[in-house]
């Protein structure tokens, strides 16, 4: 006598399709989650790299003129500081901006306009300025 097998234990090998696409979508709303959380630190921390930068600058700014009696010309601008070996390379900001200067009453002020590269505006847009640090 033949000894019958069944196949009713079998267990199957992989993932059906359901199972592949519930897993996707798990995948896809932790990433959407994960993006809300991490881009409003991005920005923040672009503005944070902005406000060193232009510490920096302001540094340099000043060792230049403990150097030379004076603040470099405006139409000189940072350039300046590279030539007099104060500054290795110029900054760019976050955005990719180059960082503005000027002088105010004699005195160095050094901006970025921020994300939106524009004067003015709020936020992520607001103008990062080494008036708003003092």
């Amino acid at each position: 006598m033949k000894k019958r097998t069944t196949h009713l234990h079998q267990f199957q090998k992989g993932m059906t399709l359901i199972e592949i696409i519930v897993v996707i979508a798990m995948i896809a709303i932790l990433m959407g989650l994960v993006a809300i959380a991490v881009i409003p630190q991005m920005e923040g921390s672009k503005k944070r790299v902005a406000e060193i930068d232009i510490g920096t600058l302001m540094n340099a700014l000043d060792m230049y003129y403990v150097q030379r009696g004076n603040y470099p010309d405006v139409a000189a601008g940072f350039p300046a500081l590279v030539d007099a070996g104060v500054l290795k390379k110029i900054p760019k900001d976050p955005w990719g901006s180059d960082y503005l200067y000027f002088l105010e009453q004699g005195k160095p002020v050094v901006v970025s306009y921020g994300a939106d590269k524009a004067q003015g505006g709020e936020g992520d847009n607001a103008d990062i300025s080494s008036k708003d640090s003092k």
